[in-house]
């Protein structure tokens, strides 16, 4: 059980994937924790986070959760700034890193924010253990589909992200450093169908940047348990990618829209936006193998490679564009996923959940 009695901090733990993350880590799955320490730079974030915390039972309906203020601790402070982060992984066995400046329009137009974030953050993390030989078991780096073949400046920084923390194994190399590397998360803050519910919900219209665009279906627990595979499984150097379905966004639409008299709008693409997402690229392919229900991209660095002789899996790149569902498909996926409402009442509800 690999966080058993361990120390884990979450940078930008106050987001959706640090909240469900860090629910998933109090069911003890996979071992519980004396600590989980929430950085972030947003106050009423943790605010918000610290209350739910306080009042609500989480995660499981079977676990009700005692001394959150001795178990889950929050910490404001900015991967940007080197002291606050230094401070925070001290104290840390385990770090996920899940700051980012994720939103593509918000990169393109303020490209050294993105860079501050999503590149001198995780230095600072690499320098905090290298530099005061910090005692970290393992840092998880939080990756995107827009790293692979980076059109974008989120993507970009994303990408080199990676390198950083591949490259860390080196220069730390009593610290593990892997990756995870997913796409469109469903519901997730900034995601598409929250924006489509909620113009549902207002009388529309539906808003689609391309009828061609397509992306793959992975929520947010989904991204957790690879997250979670790779913790238990990958070796340093090491990028999980999750095998899920994928679908065009108009159709995405359309299933949500229902039988409703909403009109949907094809707007034009976004400023820095794919059409297909793409996890894996055709140089990566190269290295790629298949385990359990995840593709491993393996380091490009030769002095990390580990269990070369395993099979390579892929031939060419890994694109949402490959095998989209169809309409019948989709509508069975949403439901299952409680991403489905029939009435407005529904919508509201969803909208708040």
């Amino acid at each position: 059980m690999k966080l058993k009695g361990k120390a884990v901090l979450i940078t930008g733990g106050t987001g959706s994937l640090g909240k469900i993350l860090t629910r998933r880590i109090l069911t003890g799955e996979i071992g519980t924790p004396k600590k989980i320490i929430i950085f972030s730079r947003d106050e009423a974030k943790q605010h918000e986070m610290r209350l739910e915390y306080m009042h609500r039972t989480v995660a499981t309906d079977e676990v009700i959760y005692r001394s959150f203020s001795e178990r889950v601790e929050f910490r404001i402070g900015d991967v940007r700034d080197y002291h606050s982060v230094s401070s925070a992984v001290k104290d840390a066995d385990f770090v996920f890193n899940a700051a980012a400046l994720k939103q593509v329009p918000s990169c393109e137009y303020f490209p050294f924010e993105a860079v501050q974030t999503n590149v001198i953050g995780p230095e600072n993390i690499i320098r905090a253990i290298r530099e005061n030989r910090l005692p970290v078991d393992t840092v998880v780096g939080i990756s995107t589909d827009k790293a692979c073949k980076p059109v974008n400046v989120m993507g970009m920084t994303k990408a080199l992200q990676e390198r950083i923390f591949i490259n860390a194994n080196l220069s730390c190399p009593d610290t593990r450093f892997i990756c995870v590397r997913y796409g469109n998360v469903l519901a997730s803050r900034g995601s598409v169908i929250p924006l489509f519910h909620s113009q549902i919900l207002s009388g529309g219209p539906v808003t689609i940047t391309t009828p061609e665009m397509t992306r793959f279906l992975l929520s947010l627990n989904e991204a957790v348990d690879i997250i979670f595979a790779g913790l238990r499984e990958a070796n340093a150097g090491e990028t999980y990618i999750p095998r899920v379905p994928s679908a065009r966004v108009v159709d995405i639409a359309k299933v949500l829209v229902g039988s409703r008299p909403i009109k949907t709008v094809v707007t034009g693409i976004r400023p820095g936006e794919k059409v297909d997402e793409i996890l894996v690229s055709e140089e990566e392919s190269h290295r790629t193998v298949a385990r359990k229900s995840y593709y491993v991209i393996k380091p490009i660095l030769p002095e990390l490679v580990r269990n070369a002789k395993e099979k390579i899996s892929l031939t060419k790149e890994y694109s949402s564009g490959d095998d989209v569902m169809d309409g019948k498909a989709l509508e069975q996926l949403l439901r299952k996923k409680r991403l489905l409402v029939d009435d407005a009442k529904g919508l509201t509800e969803e909208l708040l959940r």
